[in-house]
């Protein structure tokens, strides 16, 4: 696999550029610290305050704990110990001591006792990161994410991950879900670092041939997102549901260039493990993120990306989510990366100047997480500014390689002094 150095100038190689998007990573840092609870981290609303009945959520911990440790990795002073404090927490408060696994919420306070993919998925990449980073008990989150994934969520008949199950692992979710299994094949991509373990690189290979190079491929390269047991597509599901944060009714092309980026950090993984490595990764890739441009980016009279698509690729929830422009942007840089072709630096720089006008709350602090269809700051699907892993990785993505994964570029860049 060869990466490409682009013959027009380009923004990848500006230093300017690359400071920005330090220092942006920076802010960004400095307001999720003040997600800390006792048992984890939470919510933070619009200002950047935790509201009084904030709770500890396995996601956010995970995610933060993932976020911090590549601060961390870095040199960056001050998140050793948040690190060590999500390390914690995943290890106590949030995990099921009786059976195993991990609750949505500390001591599953919030009435959910079941286990899901979509957690056990950022556990594993948290825990992944903090071993990086040499952190106290990330090797044993580590081992214990690991052996609950084997246990019970890798199918290997299906080549993918189970959704869901009750607390005691008694009772199959009847629904398959490439979300899940979208985060999982990010988190398979750090186990195969971390652990030095080729299967892991197997495993996301399955899952992409399944979820991209078979269903996407055949619904135009636009991702479709629910499935039954079987793998048969569920066209109506959630129809009554179209804004839901997580399984929304129709396409996301916020997730066909999130796919679309780890297409190509599986592929330069596999060839930098001398695995074989099929062509169409590459070029699955260019058509994902060229069809959830066609569909998505203003497409309803205002720029922007919109949040869902029905079937016949009209707009649904017309709000733009940050999330989806970190992602289209990262997209782009890595397929700049991998081809040298000029468009795509045409897309990255056109999608960062929508956030720096849009997203970047300069007054407020961090980035506003949601717009309404006319571009102004909304809190109807997410309220507050809880996530910090999306805007964290999209200004990280542009200044690494496309593989390793994340932890270990920073830290083998922090050891060769490059960073």
């Amino acid at each position: 696999m060869d990466t490409f150095q682009p013959a027009f100038s380009s923004w990848l190689n500006a230093p300017a550029h690359q400071q920005w998007l330090a220092t942006e990573g920076l802010r960004l840092l400095a307001f999720a610290k003040a997600s800390k609870l006792p048992e984890g981290f939470g919510n933070l609303d619009e200002k950047g305050r935790l509201p009084a009945d904030a709770q500890a959520h396995t996601m956010n911990t995970a995610r933060m704990t993932h976020s911090f440790a590549m601060a961390h990795i870095q040199g960056l002073p001050g998140f050793a110990e948040l690190v060590d404090h999500g390390v914690a927490a995943l290890r106590g408060p949030l995990r099921d001591a009786l059976h195993g696994g991990w609750f949505a919420t500390a001591e599953h306070r919030d009435g959910n006792t079941g286990k899901n993919a979509y957690l056990h998925a950022f556990v594993a990449l948290a825990a992944s990161s903090a071993v990086v980073a040499q952190r106290p008990g990330a090797q044993a989150l580590l081992d214990d994410s690991i052996d609950i994934i084997d246990t019970y969520f890798w199918c290997e008949e299906e080549g993918a991950m189970r959704e869901s199950f009750r607390r005691d692992w008694s009772e199959e979710e009847a629904y398959r879900g490439a979300n899940s299994n979208m985060h999982a094949t990010e988190a398979f991509l750090a186990l195969a670092d971390v652990t030095d373990d080729n299967r892991w690189l197997s495993r996301a290979q399955r899952i992409v041939e399944r979820v991209i190079h078979g269903h996407a491929a055949a619904n135009d390269y636009l991702v479709i997102e629910h499935f039954d047991r079987a793998w048969q597509p569920l066209r109506d599901y959630n129809h009554d549901n179209p804004a839901d944060g997580f399984r929304p009714y129709g396409t996301t092309p916020g997730h066909g260039f999130e796919w679309a980026r780890l297409l190509l950090h599986l592929e330069a993984s596999r060839v930098r493990a001398g695995m074989l490595t099929p062509g169409w990764l590459v070029t699955d890739a260019q058509k994902l993120f060229e069809h959830n441009c066609l569909h998505g980016w203003d497409v309803d009279g205002a720029p922007g990306i919109v949040y869902t698509l029905d079937w016949d690729n009209k707009a649904v929830v017309r709000h733009r989510l940050h999330w989806t422009h970190c992602e289209a942007s990262a997209a782009a840089s890595a397929l700049l990366k991998r081809t040298g072709d000029e468009q795509y630096e045409h897309w990255y720089r056109l999608f960062w100047e929508f956030s720096d006008s849009h997203f970047i709350d300069r007054e407020g602090g961090s980035w506003h997480h949601e717009l309404d269809p006319l571009n102004r700051p909304s809190a109807d699907i997410w309220p507050g500014k809880p996530d910090l892993y999306h805007a964290w990785q999209a200004v990280l993505i542009p200044r690494l390689a496309l593989a390793p994964s994340m932890a270990t570029a920073l830290a083998q860049l922090s050891q060769s002094g490059s960073m």
